[in-house]
């Protein structure tokens, strides 16, 4: 990290510098810097600062320190952890609980390692009203509050960079490094920025958000590129413009709305972009492939890949029917429809730097690195004009509208103008390289930019002098210009990974009209099963919409009868409190009417007794008052006699000082007399004294004058004879240097050509030892090939009867080969045929698990219907039980009651009791009435489904014996298929055995009377019996496993069947084990 300077907000003459190993303070003044602290402690290395006060300053160490200095002196220290997203912690601790039966020591020396690699770092710091926010850890910003604890400042809040979800790695985009923090004036906004170009915001509303202690931060407009901007194109049916960077990311951005409407992240890195007219395709240049990629509506699809490895550029015609793509140096034209290669586009020897189309696509011209710029003929596939400047790398071209024009940039920091295969016109770049250029559709204007990030304004023809207007725009070299269709917007993209906008103005002011307007398309793709996922979420929220209205329906029934319920309770409750309230009040008032008669009594007693107060207090202060006044007129009279008195003394004092003052000066003026004579006297000596100093000077000045004639006439004697013989010294030494130099090099010569005559010696020594050892070589393999000769001949006479014999075997061969052809035909034809029966099989065994699947189904919902039955059932017998107690106590209430007949007015009170106790309100008996109803509607529903349950179990146990039978049969099917497929292999096996050594033998055979005893062959074949005897002992061997293979499936279907069926399919055979045997 650099060094980092700021100045004091609060004084401007401070000044705070710090680094690796130092933190100073400055003051300035008088035109000066003065240190006004001393460095204490360890030195450490401060990454970054912030001014708190006028006095604090707040430092960031890469060890993860804050520290801070109040006055130059440390008040404060802390040290921050490095700290984990909340992601990131929360799968931490699923894994240590997944994880908590390993071993403990092997845990701990990964999460020693994990925190090594992962230390905290201050990159950024940042003060505001309430304290200071710091970024200790890639991704996150930490809030620090002023406390008036030990601690000064505590941590109160933590803000994350989100999650990129269109990120290649969405974890590592919220894992950048934050290099600066800044608040907004009011401190409602914090606002970042990263290590990749991002900016990040934070809106603070209010104090509430503090409570939270994790928040995340948002784009402050939208993602950015974070890497040089390698290609840019704009789009002629939308307002919308591609650019792809070397950050491997595409996106795609409005030019009119100044937003960015898609973007997507790719494993490889992105050089250029094309996007085809209608706005609904773009070609992207990867490293390791082209790519046709389809732009849907809310994501980028892949629909055509072309094995073009570093297409560094691409451009789709103006009227999208074709495109140019270079592969290499050839530049390879496509079809947009069929993606065929229409044309190859051959003649750059060059690394071709750019491709542009003529408005009527029947052109193309391109440039190269060594400064060709060819025009191409689509129609022919061959160059109408070309024109080369070796000294010039060409970076960029742009041909006017009708394409008789060509605008060229270069290294030679200058703009020309091509026609007719030659340079017209050369403008100079004055001490800038151009590294882009585009034309205006008119044809009036020229845009250039430059390495510096300049862009160039000039019009058209080009001016031969400085005039042009230079706008200031990105921080890196300009990479890539485009103009829209209309003429109104400029585009630029720079190596610093910006794209700016620039709306063209004519010279009024106003902006640029185009001659025709403009509708832009609309329309946009969609992949089908994006619509069909759509389409089925709407219908699956349309059926969740109207259960929630269904539910809420009921709800809302539920809550008007339980409000309506509590709003009668509560009105009872209001009108008993309010019964009791207006007896309190007519209480309160009769005590209230008391208070006030006594309250009144009370008043007019303490009125009695303050005016009988307020009349003692003015008799008592008028006395007093006469006291004081009497007072001060002895104290008036006292005082005019002082007075007088201190007038006197101070006369006496005057006339005193006068008389003392007139002494004085009188003794002094004849002091000052005195000491004026004997000044004079001295000024008289020192006169005289002066005019002798002056004549010895003059006699002194005049001798040394004579000396230093003398002297120099001497030495300029001498010098001159100095110089001469010096002149002759340098004359010698020059003869001298060069007969030495002569002498150096023809001493150097003469060991060179000792050196070449050595080497010249050792080569030709090294050629002779060669040539020896080959003539030996060659002696040998010449006797070695003699006998080989002879061997071969050998060889051949023995081959020739061994080819007699196998002729005679060939024909019986062949015979042979015909039978077996028509056995395996007629074994392949019942293969076929047994796996079609087992394919079918197959399909009979899946759809009945599918029955089995869907009746376990209605049984499971036939038994959650019972189990409410049973429910409901039970709730019923508990209310029968109910009444019968009911009925039993008003029976023993009724027989109790009669015994009370003899007197009327008991057994009157006994019914009314009897009345009060069991007979309901009219609001209790339509409630019961309604009960009733509902408990019939339960008893019809609860008969229907006991029949339907019924009739449900009949269906399951039919079912169930039908699928029983069915599981019997197909096993049986099973087993005798398997026998049948084992024989076959087993024949099929023996066939392919018997073929491979027939053929094996044939080839043989053929390539003896080919070869006719060119190669030595010491085997001898083996005869027809041998081959019969090896066919015969290979049957065995497979009769053999095919017997264990028979024996190991029984015991498989014995156990099977003794295995009941759990789940209601069948079980799989292991077959595999059967098909490995028979290989083996």
């Amino acid at each position: 990290m650099r060094p980092m300077v700021s100045f004091s907000p609060q004084e401007n003459a401070q000044v705070c510098i710090t680094g690796n190993g130092f933190f100073k303070l400055f003051k300035y003044s008088e035109g000066t810097l003065k240190q006004t602290n001393l460095q204490k402690g360890e030195p450490q290395n401060y990454l970054c600062h912030a001014w708190l006060s006028e006095q604090e300053v707040i430092c960031g160490t890469d060890t993860g320190k804050l520290i801070l200095f109040e006055t130059g002196e440390l008040r404060w220290e802390t040290k921050l952890e490095y700290k984990k997203p909340p992601m990131e912690l929360e799968e931490d601790a699923t894994r240590e609980y997944d994880s908590s039966c390993d071993v403990s020591s092997g845990l701990a020396s990964e999460d020693n390692g994990s925190r090594q690699d992962s230390l905290p770092q201050i990159l950024a710091i940042a003060a505001y009203s309430k304290g200071f926010a710091c970024s200790p850890s890639p991704g996150v910003v930490v809030l620090f509050e002023k406390t008036k604890e030990k601690e000064v400042y505590k941590e109160s809040q933590e803000i994350w960079l989100p999650e990129d979800q269109f990120s290649s790695e969405p974890k590592q985009s919220s894992r950048q490094d934050i290099i600066c923090i800044c608040f907004s004036p009011s401190e409602k906004t914090i606002v970042v920025n990263t290590n990749k170009n991002q900016l990040y915001m934070f809106t603070i509303l209010s104090t509430n958000f503090m409570k939270e202690k994790a928040a995340y931060f948002m784009y402050l407009n939208y993602p950015l590129h974070s890497a040089p901007i390698t290609g840019l194109d704009v789009c002629v049916w939308k307002p919308i413009l591609a650019t792809c960077s070397l950050d491997r990311s595409v996106r795609i951005w409005n030019y009119k709305m100044n937003t960015l409407e898609l973007y997507k992240e790719y494993r490889e890195e992105a050089y250029t972009v094309s996007i085809h007219p209608s706005g609904l395709f773009c070609l992207v240049g990867f490293s390791d492939k082209l790519r046709f990629i389809s732009l849907l509506y809310e994501d980028m699809h892949v629909f055509k890949e072309f094995a073009v490895r570093k297409c560094r550029e691409c451009s789709f015609s103006n009227g999208g029917h074709l495109f140019a793509a270079v592969n290499g140096n050839v530049i390879q034209i496509y079809s947009s429809i069929t993606f065929e290669i229409v044309n190859n586009l051959k003649g750059h020897s060059g690394k071709i730097q750019a491709v542009k189309w003529s408005s009527d696509d029947a052109k193309l011209v391109s440039c190269d690195t060594y400064g060709a710029v060819y025009e191409w003929n689509l129609s022919t596939g061959e160059r109408e004009s070309e024109c080369v400047l070796k000294s010039c790398i060409y970076s960029s071209i742009a041909p006017s509208s009708d394409a008789k024009v060509i605008f060229a940039v270069g290294s030679d920091q200058t703009l020309k103008e091509i026609s007719e295969s030659s340079i017209q016109n050369e403008v100079s770049a004055f001490g800038v390289v151009y590294t882009a250029v585009a034309v205006s559709h008119s044809g009036h204007m020229v845009f250039v930019g430059t390495s510096l990030g300049t862009i160039r304004t000039m019009k058209y023809p080009l001016p031969l002098m400085k005039d042009f207007n230079e706008y200031q725009a990105h921080a890196g070299a300009v990479t890539k210009m485009s103009i829209t269709n209309d003429d109104l917007f400029l585009l630029t993209a720079s190596e610093d990974g910006s794209v700016f906008i620039w709306k063209l103005y004519d010279k009024g002011g106003g902006i640029l009209k185009w001659e025709k307007e403009f509708d832009y398309a609309e329309e946009v793709l969609i992949m089908r099963s994006d619509i069909e996922e759509k389409s089925q979420a709407l219908i699956d929220l349309q059926i969740r919409v109207e259960e929630l209205q269904t539910e809420n329906e009921y709800q809302l029934r539920l809550k008007d009868m339980y409000c309506n319920e509590k709003i009668r309770k509560l009105e009872e409750n209001f009108t008993q409190e309010i019964n009791s309230l207006k007896n309190k009040y007519q209480i309160l008032h009769a005590e209230r009417e008391k208070a006030d008669l006594q309250h009144q009594l009370q008043l007019s007693e303490l009125q009695n007794k303050q005016a009988r107060e307020v009349q003692q207090l003015e008799s008592e202060k008028n006395l007093k008052l006469l006291m004081e006044n009497e007072k001060y007129q002895e104290l008036q009279v006292k005082s005019q006699k002082m007075q007088e008195q201190y007038e006197r003394q101070l006369h006496n004092l005057e006339e005193s000082k006068s008389r003392a003052v007139k002494e004085l000066t009188e003794d002094y003026e004849g002091k000052l007399k005195e000491l004026s004579l004997l000044l004079e006297e001295a000024r008289e000596d020192m006169r005289l004294q002066l005019q002798a100093h002056e004549e010895i000077k003059k006699q002194i000045e005049e001798d040394e004058d004579q000396e230093i004639l003398e002297m120099k006439i001497k030495y300029e004697r001498q010098l001159m004879e100095a110089k001469e013989s010096n002149l002759q010294l340098k004359g010698e030494i020059g003869v001298m240097n060069k007969r030495l130099n002569s002498l150096q090099k023809e001493l150097k010569e003469r060991n060179k050509d000792i050196e070449e005559m050595r080497l010249e010696q050792q080569k030709l020594q090294g050629i002779i030892k060669s040539l020896e050892k080959e003539i030996s070589a060659l002696k040998t393999e010449i006797q070695e090939r003699a006998d080989t000769i002879q061997d071969k001949e050998k060889d051949i006479y023995d081959l020739k009867k061994k080819n007699q014999e196998l002729e005679k075997f060939k024909f019986v061969l062949d015979y042979r080969i015909e039978e077996f052809k028509k056995q395996i035909a007629s074994r392949e034809n019942d293969i076929k045929t047994m796996k079609e029966q087992i394919c079918e099989m197959e399909g009979e065994l899946e759809r009945f698990r599918k029955e089995t699947t869907q009746l376990k189904l209605n049984i499971a919902q036939m038994q959650q219907k019972l189990k409410a039955t049973d429910r409901e059932m039970h709730r019923e017998r508990q209310k029968k039980q109910n009444m019968e107690v009911l009925v039993n106590r008003f029976k023993t209430d009724l027989h109790n009651c009669v015994g009370f007949i003899q007197d009327s007015k008991k057994l009157k009170d006994g019914i009314r009791g009897l009345y009060t106790k069991y007979v309901q309100q009219p609001d209790e008996v339509e409630t019961e009435a309604a009960e009733i109803d509902m408990q019939q509607e339960y008893m019809r529903q609860r008969e229907y489904l006991e029949r339907n349950l019924a009739a449900l179990k009949k269906k399951v146990v039919k079912d169930r014996e039908i699928h029983q039978a069915a599981y019997v049969h197909i096993i049986q099917e099973n087993v005798s298929l398997i026998k049948e497929i084992n024989n076959l292999r087993q024949e099929l096996k023996v066939a392919h055995t018997q073929i491979r050594d027939l053929r094996s033998t044939i080839r043989l055979m053929e390539k003896k009377q080919a070869v006719q005893g060119t190669a030595p062959s010491g085997e001898v074949l083996p005869s027809p019996t041998v081959l019969m005897l090896n066919a015969q002992k290979e049957n065995e061997k497979i009769i053999e496993m095919q017997q264990l293979e028979i024996e190991y499936l029984r015991d498989q279907i014995k156990v099977l069947a003794a295995e009941p069926l759990s789940d209601g399919n069948l079980p799989l055979l292991n077959l595999e084990r059967s098909h490995e045997t028979q290989q083996q």
